[in-house]
């Protein structure tokens, strides 16, 4: 009876140890399971991301977008840049001009003083310093240290243009020693200058009072002019020279003098011609009190931008000064009587140009 009590309970516990062994196999492999899923997968994924964004460049985006961008076929152009809002400034400075208004350039403070010092106690050598001045224009500076440059210039033009004196080293004036049978209109011709410029620094009365033998002084064209509507005012050169500056009206709102390249027209130099009015068609002789063209008229040819194939325009006088500065004409550039003639003694026809700017 013991016996088999004891081989009873040997069983028993062989069979429950056999139960726990197949507990802790199932636990183990529950735990396996579940600490796989819910940390290697993950894990994985995190890490792959990792190394994907650290080896990729710098604003990947922006240089996969520029790589992916292709230039525009021939014959076309990219989309234009948009217009600088107000208050900002495009990279660079292409034009040159400083950007704030009242900048002055030290460099052509220095040249400025030098040239006046040496006009003023050394006349001889007003042509270096004009040379200096004129090199100057080309630099960069503010709209004042600009005007002042011009009106010095204005000052020396005085003596090396207007004068009789033609002065050594001087490129655009000569002395010339009158030959028999010379005519001042042929001299001028072939200095592309109308001869009343020759008579007028030569003091000669009339053109065929010349005589041989005479040393007179020519000036060596052309004269050209740039009108600039912003500010109506008409810049006069001789070659690429400046001379001085004059005060002009041009065409008002509706009738706004063209922008671009003009020429003095053949046989468009006139003094107080007849004038028809477009709009009332009256017709003004220049005896009349009310004659609106002044003392000289200058008809001009458009050559170039909204100038091309223009005609009708003109640089004249006025018989109302008072809109010199201003916009009051139908398109054309007026000046005051005096300064027309002057121009009309300047430019000449076919070679002379007069390019018209904002």
């Amino acid at each position: 009876m013991a016996r088999l009590s004891f081989n009873w309970i040997h069983g028993r516990f062989r069979t429950s140890s056999l139960y726990l062994v197949i507990a802790l196999i199932v636990f183990g492999a529950v735990v396996f399971v579940l600490f796989r899923g819910h940390g290697g997968l993950p894990q994985e994924v995190s890490a792959s991301g990792a190394i994907q964004e650290a080896n990729s460049p710098p604003n990947s985006v922006a240089s996969s977008g520029v790589a992916n961008e292709t230039a525009p076929p021939p014959g076309t152009s990219s989309p234009a840049s948009p217009p600088p809002q107000p208050g900002l400034s495009p990279v660079g400075n292409p034009t040159g001009v400083p950007a704030a208004s009242g900048e002055a350039n030290p460099t052509v403070a220095s040249i400025l003083s030098q040239a006046t010092a040496l006009r003023q106690s050394q006349p001889g050598r007003v042509i270096e310093a004009r040379n200096n001045l004129n090199d100057a224009l080309k630099l960069p500076m503010g709209p004042q240290q600009r005007q002042a440059v011009k009106d010095e210039m204005g000052k020396m033009a005085e003596d090396w243009l207007f004068g009789p004196a033609a002065f050594a080293g001087d490129t655009l004036s000569e002395t010339y020693m009158v030959k028999r049978g010379d005519l001042l209109q042929v001299i001028g011709r072939r200095q592309k200058v109308p001869y009343e410029i020759l008579m007028q620094v030569n003091n000669i009365a009339r053109p065929e009072s010349l005589q041989a033998g005479r040393a007179i002084k020519i000036v060596k064209g052309p004269f050209h002019a740039r009108v600039c509507r912003s500010t109506y005012t008409l810049d006069l050169y001789l070659q690429d020279m400046y001379v001085r500056s004059f005060k002009v009206g041009l065409g008002k709102p509706g009738f706004e003098t063209p922008i671009g390249v003009w020429r003095v027209q053949e046989n468009g130099k006139l003094i107080q011609p007849p004038w028809t009015d477009p709009d009332t068609g009256r017709l003004y002789k220049s005896t009349d009190p009310d004659y609106p063209l002044g003392s000289r008229w200058i008809a001009l040819d458009g050559l170039e931008g909204q100038a091309k194939n223009r005609t009708g325009f003109a640089i004249h006088g006025t018989k109302a000064p008072e809109q010199i500065g201003t916009g009051g004409s139908r398109g054309c550039i007026r000046m005051y009587n005096g300064d027309a003639v002057l121009i009309f003694n300047l430019l000449m026809p076919v070679y002379s140009r007069v390019e018209v700017v904002d």
